[in-house]
């Protein structure tokens, strides 16, 4: 829905340094930058710019998606180290939903900062799947073109 947006940092070297660290657990880096101006996202596309002024009266609130749950306790831990004021520490928020696991940072600039996973965690004792194993003729080799292949007199199908 939203392909970027832009917030404004009071300093834009120290939110650099804040965001880089607190966000590189969760993928983002510094992917753009211009003359007092920086994006920062995934790889291929920056979403999430900065710029240098004077920063608004209102704080604003931004979430960023974490892969799964670790991603969450490492953004929090790293955004923490980089200097963040602790606003909610890993956990879930049921209120939200039943996964909705997030924590919460305040920025340099004193933005509510949240990293949030909705997805819920692998049942206790769960295995991921192996995959298949090949059965029947693909096992054997025999595809649906090696059968198409016409057989010289007298020589036996395997």
């Amino acid at each position: 829905m939203i392909d970027h947006l832009t917030l404004t940092v009071r300093d834009l070297a120290r939110s650099k340094d804040f965001y880089g660290r607190a966000l590189a657990p969760l993928g983002y880096a510094v992917r753009m930058e211009f003359d007092g101006m920086l994006g920062v996202g995934p790889s291929g596309k920056p979403a999430f710019w900065l710029k240098q002024g004077e920063v608004p009266t209102q704080p604003m609130h931004i979430a960023f998606v974490a892969a799964d749950r670790p991603g969450v306790d490492a953004f929090h831990a790293a955004a923490l180290a980089a200097g963040a004021a602790d606003n909610g520490a890993p956990g879930l928020r049921p209120d939200y939903h039943p996964s909705y696991y997030a924590a919460f940072v305040f920025d340099p600039d004193g933005h509510p900062i949240e990293a949030v996973c909705h997805r819920a965690p692998a049942p206790a004792g769960a295995r991921k799947k192996a995959p298949r194993a090949a059965s029947g003729r693909a096992a054997r080799g025999k595809t649906k073109a090696a059968r198409a292949r016409p057989r010289r007199k007298g020589s036996k199908r395997r």
